[in-house]
């Protein structure tokens, strides 16, 4: 049987038969779980998509929640999605489209068990909306390459043994090109960690300080001087995880409020029904946008539009934390905790009204401000002329800073 040829069925029996043969672990903490997250990567049944011996069966994407669906029944642990979504989201697709047999090998297996949790370093103070004007050097050294810099809104870096790192590896020639994309031990000498508070008192994000921090060549991530085009394969990738995951009708913030609407009628005042309806109309847009765009990168690559549908999540995502707070009154004025933390899973399902609210803030800064991705759909969704840039030519040294 072909990958092609692999239906609902056939994967719901081999499913069955993993179950049959292996126990689901009832304690999460146990090294039972991770042994058997180890047998499910290694039967093809992580990521269907993925080839054989990468985790996956070359199955079609659109398949992979009768997977966890059938394993979720089962009552099988899953890989902690929350706590490793930059690996799965970001770093996975890229290693899988540019890494070599090698690294697909040492970096995938132990990224969706969970063993190993990975950030991103690319952003950097002068280079954020801007990425390629970044100034992170890499010079080579023999076999190492020898990277100084500064990257900032690093998620989860205070929690990854791995970060996915872009540096500048010539600056002679314009900033798109001259870039290379590394693989980075965030164990390394030279590495630092240094937590930002958030508006929410949380310090999930970090900047992250690079001091001659020594990359071996095995590292590297595609060709030398091509990094931008790997860069943007993951931030096509990171919008499309951020905006358009798999989930059912009602769920994320709608659902909560849809729930507190039917719950506390009390609450109710002329005039916010109409809202919500509105609200959950557009929540459910969204989801079907997105369902749509999984479809397209079953048979292809993230293109730019994964920009609109995490630019559509952003905005709906703070009209609805804000509605919220509307609806409960002087109840949402509540705030759980303003002590200082650093989450090891960024999930905001759970917590208060106020967290939410502030939280749905940075929506519209991570994986890309709005305003960017408004450009990015103005000129490569709707093909309007594209601004006008003058130093699209010019050497990355020479552009002033």
């Amino acid at each position: 049987m072909s990958a092609a040829e692999i239906t609902t069925e056939d994967l719901r029996a081999r499913v069955r038969d993993f179950l049959a043969t292996h126990d689901a672990p009832r304690d999460p903490t146990s090294a039972e779980r991770l042994n058997f997250l180890r047998a499910r990567f290694d039967a093809g049944l992580a990521w269907i998509s993925y080839p054989p011996g990468l985790g996956g069966l070359g199955a079609p994407r659109a398949l992979q929640p009768v997977v966890d669906g059938e394993f979720a029944a089962g009552g099988a642990p899953d890989n902690e999605p929350l706590r490793i979504g930059i690996g799965l989201g970001m770093a996975a697709p890229t290693i899988l489209r540019h890494g070599t047999d090698e690294q697909r090998r040492r970096w995938l297996r132990p990224l969706w068990t969970g063993e190993e949790v990975w950030c991103q370093l690319f952003s950097e103070p002068g280079a954020g909306s801007d990425l390629a004007a970044l100034g992170t050097r890499a010079l080579r050294d023999g076999d190492d390459w020898v990277v100084t810099g500064q990257k900032v809104w690093t998620s989860m870096a205070h929690e990854a043994l791995w970060a996915i790192l872009i540096a500048r590896t010539d600056p002679a020639v314009p900033k798109h090109q001259g870039i290379t994309y590394f693989v980075c031990d965030m164990t390394a000498r030279g590495v630092e960690v240094r937590p930002l508070r958030q508006l929410t008192g949380e310090a999930e994000f970090n900047e992250v300080f690079l001091t001659e921090v020594r990359i071996p060549d095995a590292h590297r991530l595609g060709e030398v001087g091509v990094g931008w085009r790997g860069a943007q394969k993951t931030l096509m990738n990171e919008r499309v995880a951020i905006g358009g995951g798999a989930v059912p009708r009602e769920a994320g913030l709608i659902g909560v409020v849809a729930q507190t609407w039917r719950n506390r009628p009390d609450l109710r005042t002329p005039g916010q029904r109409d809202t919500l309806m509105r609200l959950w109309v557009a929540a459910e847009a969204g989801r079907l946008a997105a369902q749509r765009l999984r479809e397209q990168l079953a048979v292809g690559q993230p293109g730019a539009e994964g920009s609109a549908v995490k630019y559509a999540y952003s905005r709906l995502n703070q009209e609805i934390s804000g509605f919220e707070l509307e609806l409960l009154g002087e109840e949402g004025l509540r705030y759980d905790d303003w002590t200082v933390r650093r989450p090891s899973i960024m999930d905001w399902q759970f917590r208060s009204p106020g967290y939410r609210y502030l939280r749905a803030k940075g929506n519209s800064i991570e994986g890309g401000t709005s305003e960017i991705l408004a450009n990015i759909i103005a000129e490569r969704v709707l093909g309007l002329p594209t601004e006008i840039r003058v130093d699209k030519d010019v050497a990355w040294k020479d552009l002033p800073r």
